[in-house]
């Protein structure tokens, strides 16, 4: 693996961004495998990231991925009232990015590209476009 492509969790990005993970992924209640498949980690690996002391690295993808749901989590709490923007990912979506499926499994099923379209969808809505 090139170092320059991964982050150790004593990085301190990592470590941040485990965390806020973790946190987001409790308030949309996710489960374990939803939130490990969101972050590219066996639900093993997940188990361990979410823990203090984590050691293991981060991948570039994994860390933009982390990323992206938080400013995710962000734009839906600023375009939708706090029910919603906590049940948002999880609800069936006539979106055009979602053609009827939940975002969550959207993102899960087409990776980090969806991540981004979707991130950059919340974006347009909260900013008018």
């Amino acid at each position: 693996m090139d170092a320059a492509l991964t982050l150790h969790p004593s990085d301190g990005r990592a470590a941040v961004a485990l965390k806020a993970f973790g946190r987001i992924i409790a308030d949309w209640g996710l489960s374990q495998a939803q939130a490990a498949a969101l972050a590219d980690m066996s639900e093993s690996t997940w188990k361990r990231a979410r823990k203090p002391g984590y050691a293991g690295d981060l991948t570039h993808d994994q860390l933009l991925r982390l990323s992206a749901v938080i400013g995710i989590y962000k734009a839906l709490a600023l375009y939708f009232d706090e029910p919603l923007a906590r049940r948002w990912v999880g609800l069936p979506n006539s979106g055009p990015l979602f053609d009827g499926a939940r975002p969550v499994e959207t993102m899960i099923a087409d990776g980090l590209p969806q991540f981004l379209r979707v991130r950059a969808y919340l974006d347009a809505l909260r900013g008018g476009m």
